[in-house]
């Protein structure tokens, strides 16, 4: 399927990445296919690679092939379009993990939520706030819950999230660290 779509976006030259060292030899032709299975395929493969001006197919171990795995992950939460367009995927990589990448709050502002915690508190709107962002506090807030002076967000399940400023954020995530509220998983899961 993704040798089709290769075809189909007048792809000329196709870097094909693959985890199972079997698949890949079996396509570079060092080895032989026996599965009566699996010969068309082969077949099939052989061919469509015809089209292109240079195709190669190139082993990644499964523990350097995160990529792969998220898009796989991503790709089964959707349905095939069939002979729909589909519009290419940009990925960017960056030198870092995700994570790595927060954003950094500035000190003495309000926290993220101050507009939506004012709103269920006074049903006030900042001052300058426009009829498109007083429509957008409205909607944020019907997921929120404030108990006394403590703002909730509602989950899907029905739980609640509690929000937290930045030095309050910074004293939970150093007494997480620091293991004075103990996980209740192991080190590894706390990382991830």
């Amino acid at each position: 399927m993704g040798i089709n779509m290769a075809i189909d976006q007048n792809v000329k030259e196709l870097l094909i990445m693959g985890d199972s060292d079997l698949i890949i030899r079996q396509a570079q032709g060092e080895w032989e296919t026996r599965d009566v299975k699996l010969i068309p395929y082969k077949k099939n493969v052989e061919d469509l690679s015809k089209r292109f001006k240079s195709i190669e197919f190139r082993y990644i171990p499964r523990c350097h092939n995160e990529l792969a795995d998220a898009l796989a992950t991503l790709a089964s939460m959707l349905p095939y379009p069939g002979n729909a367009h589909v519009d290419p995927l940009e990925i960017q990589i960056r030198e870092r993990h995700g994570y790595c990448n927060t954003i950094e709050a500035a000190q003495n502002t309000q926290p993220w939520y101050h507009d939506i915690k004012r709103f269920l508190k006074t049903q006030e709107y900042p001052e300058q706030a426009s009829g498109d962002q007083k429509r957008t506090i409205r909607r944020h807030a019907s997921g929120f819950f404030l108990s006394g002076d403590v703002l909730y967000k509602r989950t899907p399940d029905l739980n609640l999230l509690r929000c937290v400023d930045i030095e309050e954020a910074g004293r939970i995530m150093h007494e997480v660290h620091a293991g004075v509220c103990g996980p209740h998983m192991n080190g590894y899961v706390l990382a991830k």
